[in-house]
């Protein structure tokens, strides 16, 4: 595994903008030199691969403009050969040959555009930014996800140890254990600005539909006892995302949707049952009862029961509940809006088994509403 870059050696690969053209004809390599230099691109040459695997070896650049037929080694071999083993160096073909054969190997070897000699200097520069840019957003890429797993990593074992020390308490009392649970729970939640209260209202709606659907009465105290830890995944989801105030783009909703998956690598394993529950729930409280859910995609029934009961008990605190994004919605207006989806986002029967024990759900929401603020003091 390689060892994630520190930042300031990820913003100098990111600035690099030195290019190496490679080209056994020293006028081509004097003319692409030639319209790339007025356009603050430091520029070197080689004349061949072996002085352009020498340039390399001491000296890092960030595109490589290569010819296809060179003596000695080709072009193609040489960027395959560069790319696998210097991932950060970004490759464009030059060729006098204008085939569509040739053009489909090179992007298959990973070259980054394709120019055909002679070429007009509008194209070099077009190919060359755009070379660049995707190169910039592919090594961003490539440092997010590596900075997510080492996120991930170091919070799982700190999580784990708490885990482990939970497991070896199993025999204590029950109200420890809870407190202990909630408490994991809350350190995940109160980072996407959440309560407290968040955590035991979704673990008694859970109990509630579990026991109005007739699970027994130990499965029922579980799902209650576990449903709390539904979100701890996102103790692996880096702030800039969790935290954002507006609109998540797509890149950042793959990014949070990776917490139910992280949530279940950090609960699984376990020989304790609370915990597989625990773990269950984690995994599949996103799925949809239609199959358009994540992880998985699973749909139906091949969503665990605990799954199923934990999506509509945490759709309906959602919705009840006041966020940066939106007021808290009425009761009815909450049960309108979820037998909408019906069906597709919620198992139809469990729906509506909740929504016939309205009484009890307005008690539970009441008995553990989120502190209203203190007004602002009166000017003296």
């Amino acid at each position: 595994m390689q060892t994630p870059l520190d930042r300031n050696a990820h913003q100098a690969l990111l600035d690099n903008r030195n290019i190496l053209i490679v080209d056994d004809e020293e006028p081509i390599r004097r003319v692409i030199g030639y319209l790339l230099s007025p356009h603050g691109y430091p520029v070197d040459f080689a004349a061949d691969a072996r002085e352009a695997r020498k340039k390399l070896d001491t000296h890092p650049f960030a595109l490589m403009l290569c010819d296809v037929n060179m003596p000695g080694e080709s072009g193609m071999d040489l960027v395959r050969n560069i790319l696998s083993e210097r991932p950060e160096t970004a490759a464009i073909m030059v060729t006098g040959l204008d085939s569509s054969v040739l053009a489909n190997a090179a992007i298959e070897v990973g070259a980054f555009g394709y120019i055909v000699k002679p070429f007009e200097s509008s194209e070099v520069l077009i190919n060359v930014a755009n070379a660049l840019r995707r190169r910039k957003l592919e090594l961003e890429n490539r440092f997010h996800r590596e900075n997510l797993e080492d996120i991930v990593r170091t919070r799982t074992v700190a999580l784990q140890q708490a885990l482990d020390w939970l497991e070896r308490s199993e025999k204590e009392l029950r109200l420890s254990r809870e407190e202990t649970i909630q408490r994991l729970a809350i350190a995940a939640e109160f980072r996407d600005s959440s309560t407290a209260r968040h955590i035991h209202r979704m673990s008694h709606y859970c109990e509630l539909l579990a026991r109005r659907c007739g699970l027994s009465s130990d499965r029922c105290d579980l799902i209650r006892t576990a449903s709390p830890m539904h979100d701890i995944g996102k103790i692996g989801t880096p702030d800039h995302v969790l935290l954002k105030p507006g609109k998540f783009t797509q890149e950042e909703f793959g990014v949070i949707a990776q917490h139910a998956e992280i949530g279940y690598r950090i609960l699984s394993g376990s020989d304790a049952e609370l915990l597989k529950v625990a773990a269950v729930i984690a995994y599949t409280h996103h799925e949809r009862f239609d199959g358009t859910g994540y992880p998985r995609g699973l749909k139906g029934e091949a969503i665990p029961i605990e799954g199923r009961i934990a999506s509509i008990a945490d759709a309906f605190d959602a919705l009840t509940t006041q966020r940066v994004y939106k007021p808290a919605f009425e009761i009815g207006h909450t049960i309108e809006l979820m037998l909408k989806h019906r069906g597709e986002h919620f198992d139809p029967e469990l729906l509506d088994i909740f929504f016939s024990s309205t009484d009890e759900l307005v008690r539970i929401r009441d008995q553990y509403a989120d502190p209203t603020p203190p007004d602002p003091p009166l000017d003296s």
